[in-house]
Formats: C-alpha cells, sequence, structure tokens
C-alpha cells in the first residue's frame, strides 16, 4: 500500500504574522529583517517578492529593490508561539511529523486515513483548522514520498494544495524544469543546460549509466532516482531541539580580539540560561566565525560530559576562536550547543574532584538566572572568564 506523505509550509510566515498582527501592513511590501549595514533579509511577503526580494538576501539590496518596503525586525518569540500552534494542528492528525524549521514539516499521514479520510481530505483539514488558529495560511503537497510532496507543496503558492496521486509522480515531474531536482544549485542547473537537459523530462529520458557518464557516479545516480521519484526516506518524528544557540552580526567588522572575546561570552551567557531554562546539557559547543564578505567557518569541540555552565562553554568556544582567527576581522559570532544528554543522566565527576565546587557552581548560575529573569537580561555579566 502506497504511503501517504504531506509537506506541510506556511506561506511567508514571518511576513504574514506581521500582517495579520498589523492591519496596516496588508497589501504592502514586508520584509523582516534586512535592518541596518549588515542585516539580512528573514523572510519577504508575497508584495515584496514582486521586486525580487527573497529570504537571505542582503539587507542593502532588499533596500534597492523594493525602496517603499516596509522593513520590521523579527519577533522570533512570537513567530514560536505561532508555530507551536501550527504544529499541535499537525499532531491532532498524526505522531509522525517531522519539523524542518518553524514553519515547514513533513507528515506522514498513512495511518490516520482509516480516520480522516485520503491525502487531499487530510490536507484540506489541516488547512481549515491552521486558518482557524492562527488566521494564516498553509500550502501542502500530497504524495507517495517525501520529495515528491516537497515539490507538490511549491507549485500552488500562497494557500496551494497539490495532490500527486500514487503512479503518477514520474508524470507529474516530467515538464518541471531541472531546478525542482534537489541538490541541482546553480553551477548545476547551468552543466545540465549545457547538456540539453532543461525539464526533469529530458533526465527521465536518460538510462542511469548516461547520466553517471555524464555527471559522475554520485550526481548522475541521485539526479536519476530523483526525477524517476524513487525516495523512500521515512517520516522521522523528532522531539525536542536538536541545538541551542545564539549569533551576532555586526554593522562594523570587528578588529579586537578582547571585542570578540567580549561578545562571545555574552553570547554563552545566553546559550547557558536558555539551556538550564529548558533542563538541557550539551556536550558539543559549536563556535560559527564569519570574515568579510562572506567566507564563514564553523568549528567545535566535544566534551566527555554534558554541561550547561556559561563558562564552560565560554572558554571551549575561545579555544575554538583563537585557533580559527588568524587575526582578520570578525563579521558574525556565534555559539551553539549540541548533542543534548538526558536530563536526568548524570554529570561525569573527575575522580578526585570535590563535588561542592560544581553545586556551588551550579547555586551561582541559578542566582544569575533569576537576577537576570528579574531586571534584564544585561543586569549581571560573569566577573571573571580565567
Amino acid at each position: 500500500m502506497p504511503r501517504t506523505i504531506l509537506h506541510a509550509d506556511m506561506d511567508a510566515f514571518y511576513a504574514a504574522i506581521e500582517q495579520r498582527d498589523d492591519p496596516a501592513l496588508r497589501g504592502r511590501p514586508v520584509i523582516v529583517g534586512g535592518i541596518g549595514r549588515r542585516g539580512v533579509v528573514s523572510t519577504a511577503s508575497y508584495e515584496a517578492r514582486e521586486f525580487g526580494v527573497h529570504s537571505a538576501m542582503p539587507g542593502a539590496e532588499a533596500h534597492r529593490r523594493c525602496p517603499d518596503g516596509v522593513f520590521v525586525p523579527p519577533r522570533m518569540d512570537v513567530y514560536a508561539a505561532v508555530s507551536s500552534q501550527v504544529f499541535r494542528v499537525f499532531e491532532q492528525v498524526t505522531p509522525l511529523v517531522e519539523p524542518l524549521s518553524l514553519d515547514e514539516a513533513f507528515l506522514d499521514v498513512t495511518g490516520s486515513r482509516a480516520l480522516f479520510g485520503d491525502g487531499r481530505a487530510i490536507a484540506e483539514k489541516i488547512k481549515r483548522e491552521v486558518r482557524d488558529v492562527t488566521g494564516l495560511c498553509v500550502s501542502i503537497g500530497v504524495a507517495a514520498n517525501k520529495y515528491v510532496a516537497k515539490v507538490a507543496s511549491d507549485l500552488d503558492k500562497p494557500d496551494g494544495l497539490v495532490v500527486v496521486e500514487p503512479g503518477r509522480e514520474v508524470e507529474f515531474l516530467a515538464p518541471l524544469p531541472t531546478k525542482r531536482l534537489w541538490g541541482a544549485g546553480k553551477v548545476m542547473q547551468r552543466k545540465l543546460h549545457g547538456l540539453g537537459l532543461d525539464t526533469i523530462g529530458d533526465v527521465q529520458a536518460l538510462t542511469p549509466e548516461r547520466l553517471v557518464e555524464l555527471l559522475g557516479e554520485h550526481a548522475g545516480q541521485h539526479f536519476w532516482n530523483l526525477a524517476h521519484a524513487l525516495d523512500d526516506r521515512h517520516v522521522v518524528a523528532e522531539r525536542g531541539p536538536k541545538s541551542v544557540s545564539h549569533e551576532c552580526t555586526f554593522e562594523h567588522d570587528l578588529e579586537s580580539v578582547d571585542q570578540c572575546h567580549a561578545i562571545l561570552l555574552d553570547l554563552c551567557e545566553r546559550v547557558g540560561r536558555r539551556l538550564r531554562r529548558a533542563g538541557l546539557r550539551g556536550r558539543v559547543v559549536k563556535l560559527k566565525l564569519r570574515f568579510p564578505p562572506f567566507e564563514t567557518l564553523s568549528r567545535q569541540k566535544t566534551f566527555d560530559d554534558a554541561t550547561d555552565d556559561d563558562l564552560r562553554i565560554y572558554r571551549a568556544a575561545v579555544e575554538l576562536f583563537d585557533n580559527a582567527h588568524g587575526g582578520r576581522p570578525v563579521r558574525l559570532l556565534g555559539v551553539g550547543v549540541a548533542q543534548f544528554a538526558d536530563e536526568s543522566a548524570p554529570v561525569q565527576q573527575d575522580l578526585f574532584a570535590k563535588p561542592e565546587p560544581d553545586k556551588k557552581s551550579a547555586d551561582v548560575l541559578r542566582a544569575m538566572d533569576a537576577i537576570r529573569d528579574r531586571f534584564g537580561e544585561g543586569s549581571i555579566r560573569h566577573g571573571s572568564t580565567d
């Protein structure tokens, strides 16, 4: 029996929330983010997209393309709250929900058909309930596998619903451009065009051996499989966050190592506080470092045991930074903690260490958290980082 997979994607999610909450923004080109010299667009409303504005575009370029656009700062706490409402609707239909971001997910509703009807009926139910709960639109693709469902959800935005019946996947894909193939970036698209492969149907017409000959073993087999709608990946329900992180892009490049260390301390304090608030401890500290114009490095360090201690995270981040910095100006810094331990798992202690200092450290961190809760994020800082 074919599976029934849904790909649900909220339409211009952040911008739609801003337009919902402020009626004066409805019908106007709304751009979330892109503020300041180094700002980057998070989301653009469909009105702004008509001017060529899109996510990840530098704010300066968005201003140039859409000078009358309304630029608003992101409100991530609001977006996260609305996302929780949306995912509760998903989870009322099936427990097999695989989040991809705040506004996007795969759902396996194969086991829900006896209760709610076929894939189209389930998608229509989700669209109605998301609109009722949030006032927002979601586009949904329905198919027998993830890849085809993902392609389908993007074809009739906004507020779209595209159903690909089992057995018609190859026919559905054939007229679409090769940019719809996962992994076909601009370089690959130019290569495919140079080979006369402009549509997925053109790729379907080749044997896998010929495609491997033209593109190499990995890419050739990958694109042949996708063109023939071969995708057996399962929807994997995920619980809880994979990482906790903070990052900061600077109006002016940071030249001083001391400045960078100070920013790292602030980021690590914020990450540590969020970890403790969520009852999480992680074994991996990650550093994100960007140099001008857009060179980005990622480094990480793994602990033997999990931690939520600001200073321990900070010392690891500084070590990673000092090894990667090389004296260059810094445009962006980010710190994250991942690979969470079970909340009830014991923290490994040194065989000969006394437990009292660790207890005192935890008490200090809890006291600092309480002060920040009452007086604000910058009300208290670590006085020593040695």
